[in-house]
């Protein structure tokens, strides 16, 4: 979230060929024509606690109580002494202010190009503007991520969350460079990303899988929608969309059903191979554009290039001017 002044166990025992039901955490039920061994999500949980122990942290360290001007106003919910929220006018989000964001960690193009602060592309995820933006994207980051990591384990899920916010956090940086920006939520983009990259590489194994890929591109696209409001980093959620999507491609390939019962199958049964073609070709493809894409940002960042001098109307994919609203630079 961006704002102007501020913003895996368990197993299934698998000797049976049968219809897995397969519960996806936003597109619904459809069926996995395999028989896969279930992860106990714990990696998930972590991250959870995490993102709620650091937004106690910081609001340990941002006092309102005692650094607060009084000019926007008085601080909300004093009861909480100093992890009391700023002013409303000040953070509608119930939250701290923008010097302490900026202070630990939050994603500030100048510091990270001319100040040497590349760790703010990392630590920006783990940072939330208010109370609100956290229980927003920890609902989420539960709601997803404990699905995917039952199914593909905490090391695969991991790498996921962490390399999307990641490239979230360089496109960011490359068209947002006056504001701060903060939050989880170029992860949690990158996890429906992965969601949608995994359905359509392991299409052959599932049913209902029409609707399936239907709904989940109608819940990514109203996602994406809602971040040409302004005060929110939409190019954080593109950047972690396709990031996660190329990395689904990579590593939440599923093998062919008549392979993974291949030691159930009588002598002599022709079996199959692992993985279609199809799948080494978007595996292929996904890594060259990973590479290829996280080089060229980085790259690009470190120059001090500015992503807006290069697309004159990129500007609009995060936020739309409207009667009601400016969206500014």
């Amino acid at each position: 979230m961006a704002s102007g002044d501020l913003e895996r166990g368990g197993g299934s025992n698998g000797k049976n060929r049968a219809n897995n039901y397969y519960q996806s955490a936003s597109t619904g039920p459809y069926y996995m024509e395999s028989a896969e061994k279930q992860w106990t999500s714990w990696l998930v949980p972590m991250f959870v606690v995490a993102n709620v122990a650091v937004f106690v942290v910081v609001m340990y360290i941002n006092n309102c109580p005692k650094n607060n001007l009084g000019i926007e106003g008085s601080c909300v919910a004093k009861f909480l002494g100093r992890l009391s929220f700023q002013p409303l006018k000040e953070n509608p989000l119930f939250g701290p202010s923008s010097n302490t964001l900026e202070k630990l960690g939050a994603l500030e193009w100048n510091k990270v190009v001319h100040g040497d602060q590349g760790w703010r592309l990392i630590t920006c995820i783990w940072l939330h503007a208010g109370v609100i933006h956290l229980l927003a994207n920890m609902l989420s980051l539960v709601f997803i991520g404990i699905r995917l990591e039952q199914q593909f384990g905490f090391v695969r899920v991991g790498l996921i969350y962490l390399l999307s916010g990641f490239g979230g956090s360089i496109l960011s940086s490359l068209f947002i460079q006056r504001n701060i920006s903060v939050g989880a939520s170029g992860a949690l983009f990158g996890l429906l990303g992965a969601m949608l990259s995994e359905l359509l590489t392991n299409w052959t194994i599932y049913t209902n899988k029409a609707a399936a890929l239907i709904t989940l591109v109608i819940i990514i696209a109203i996602n994406l929608a809602v971040g040409i409001l302004p005060h929110v980093d939409n190019f954080a959620h593109i950047g972690g969309f396709f990031a996660g999507f190329l990395l689904g491609f990579v590593l939440l390939l599923r093998p062919q059903f008549g392979w993974v019962e291949r030691q159930h199958l009588p002598a002599g049964a022709r079996v199959k191979s692992k993985h279609k073609a199809y799948q080494y070709v978007f595996w292929v493809i996904a890594v060259v554009l990973l590479i290829v894409g996280f080089t060229v940002g980085l790259v690009m960042l470190f120059r001090g290039e500015n992503g807006n001098d290069h697309c004159s109307w990129c500007h609009y994919l995060s936020c739309v001017p409207t009667s009601k609203w400016r969206c500014g630079n």
